[in-house]
């Protein structure tokens, strides 16, 4: 009972533990938040085979480095060969009835020349001959502009098919990595069904895309460059130049979608990574700085521990942009109130504090 009354009579300055403490600062400098984003290959596709056949040859594996109209495998279609030589054939027939055709113009115009200088001479032949003789010129020339069209017909047909053998080829669209492989010789392939043959990604460059809140949509400019880091490299920081904007919030996370191009050309980073990205954010104004370790969260709150009159108090802030050690605060603080440097919430609203100024 004798020690507890001497406690009760030491003065609060006594009973208080000396805290580190900052002052709450205003800063008009660059900033940046810590934000996740996902590393997207710049172009991607899925290749399907556009007529039905059987695979031939695969030249190409999971992996494969590939270019721009580089022969990726090959389908053999029996049937296809088939058409091909049917479609000739009817090339060859129409070739022949347009040169009869014409023939026959040759010799109904050779005719009719001849009807038409002997109709100069009174007598010399009647004028139903002449005039029967102009109607099987037009009547061959008529046949020969059938015979004609049939011709380009069946070219078209030949080229049609042509074509479609073509498509027996699989051919890359642009340069990049084989990511997925899924035939085998002697598989039969139906045209544009599931699965595909093979996915081809464009990694060179990648695109860095990061879901930006809200309150930083207004961030920098196209053209300005950012900084980000992977897992798999830890040591190192890689750069992205900002390249579009989606114009659009996502109802659901309040985010808006950014991409910065990433150049890639020793194909370091792979599509699928996921890295945290300093993202530089634009005020309008003065922001409130505190150290990192002044904000506190918790599964109920998050705040700084204010030192007034002696005595700790919470104030609710919400975090924003980083900058060194320091991180943006929005809450009812002002500058120049102190804060305390290392919070938890172990040090109660109320506890008595004896400042001990740091900064």
């Amino acid at each position: 009972m004798l020690l507890i009354k001497l406690i009760a009579i030491l003065p609060l300055a006594a009973l208080a533990q000396q805290t580190e403490v900052a002052e709450v600062s205003a800063s008009r400098d660059a900033r940046t938040v810590e934000l996740p984003g996902e590393l997207l290959p710049y172009e991607q596709v899925q290749l399907h085979a556009r007529v039905s056949g059987y695979v031939d040859k695969v030249l190409v594996d999971m992996g494969s480095a590939v270019r721009r109209g580089q022969l990726l495998a090959s389908l053999s279609a029996p049937e296809i060969e088939a058409r091909i030589a049917e479609a000739k054939s009817r090339v060859q027939a129409a070739e022949a009835e347009r040169v009869q055709a014409e023939a026959q113009v040759a010799a109904a115009g050779s005719t009719y020349e001849r009807l038409r200088k002997a109709a100069a001479t009174p007598g010399a032949i009647s004028g139903n001959e002449l005039t029967q003789a102009e109607k099987q010129l037009e009547a061959a020339r008529a046949l020969t502009a059938a015979r004609l069209q049939a011709r380009r017909a069946a070219d078209a047909s030949l080229r049609a098919v042509e074509q479609m053998q073509e498509y027996l080829k699989i051919t890359a669209p642009f340069d990049g990595i084989i990511t997925e492989r899924f035939a085998d010789p002697g598989a039969l392939v139906k045209a544009d069904s599931d699965p595909a043959l093979f996915t081809l990604q464009k990694i060179s460059p990648l695109r860095l895309e990061v879901a930006v809140p809200e309150q930083y949509a207004a961030g920098p400019p196209r053209g300005t460059r950012v900084k980000f880091r992977v897992p798999a490299f830890p040591g190192r920081t890689f750069t992205g130049t900002i390249a579009r904007f989606a114009h659009s919030v996502d109802q659901k996370t309040r985010t808006a979608a950014v991409q910065a191009d990433v150049p890639n050309s020793d194909r370091t980073l792979a599509p699928g990574m996921y890295p945290q990205v300093s993202w530089p954010v634009r005020s309008t104004g003065a922001a409130l700085m505190v150290p990192r370790a002044s904000v506190v969260r918790t599964t109920e709150r998050t705040f700084v521990v204010r030192v007034r009159d002696g005595r700790a108090e919470w104030v609710d802030v919400r975090p924003g942009a980083a900058s060194g050690d320091l991180i943006e605060v929005v809450g009812p603080l002002a500058p120049g109130d102190l804060v305390v440097r290392r919070a938890t919430d172990e040090i109660r609203e109320g506890t008595p504090i004896r400042s001990k100024r740091t900064g």
